[in-house]
């Protein structure tokens, strides 16, 4: 599944070869079109369980830039989702925006981001008496498209050392 809490949140970069291919995924992601990238987002939600998936693309729409459907076990959720090819910061508004719009049209919804959420975005998307909104900012997600290997490729190194000690230790009498 694509998350089960309101902010999908990996765990931190901790090299600089895991924080440069972001920053260069990140850069890819900047340079598309609008709609090029909610067709990206259209594809990494189907590849993370969702069915139904549309990107709406329609003006007046309160940024509702698509939808789709989740089943988790017994339950399938409508889900609206909105894509923000960002830089900069989300806030807190377009949270509220897009709740007011997906309110009494979908079970949940998801805003997906280039950029990253300030703190008041993270805490207006889980406020309460108000229906979740689950973020996913720049970081997870490239973490997702890494995850689903979406525009990215992932080559596992084996690197094998010799232990001279180790194999020499087989020729001595207490092996025999």
């Amino acid at each position: 599944p694509l998350t089960s809490s309101p902010e999908y949140r990996p765990k931190p970069a901790s090299t600089p070869a895991e924080i440069d291919w972001r920053a260069e995924l990140l850069g890819v992601l900047a340079l598309m079109p609008s709609d090029g990238f909610e067709r990206l987002c259209q594809h990494l939600l189907r590849e993370a369980g969702f069915t139904k998936v549309e990107v709406t693309g329609r003006s007046g729409d309160g940024g509702i830039d698509g939808a789709g459907v989740l089943r988790v076990n017994l339950l399938s959720f409508r889900v609206f989702f909105q894509c923000k090819r960002w830089k900069g910061s989300v806030g807190p508004g377009v949270v509220r925006d897009f709740r007011g719009a997906m309110v009494g049209r979908a079970d949940k919804g998801l805003i997906l981001t280039t950029g990253v959420f300030t703190a008041e975005a993270r805490r207006e998307a889980t406020r309460d008496g108000a229906p979740l909104i689950d973020l996913v900012d720049g970081e997870a997600l490239c973490d997702l498209l890494k995850l689903h290997v979406i525009g990215v490729q992932v080559r596992n190194v084996e690197e094998v050392l010799v232990d001279p000690a180790a194999v020499v230790a087989f020729s001595l009498p207490a092996y025999g």
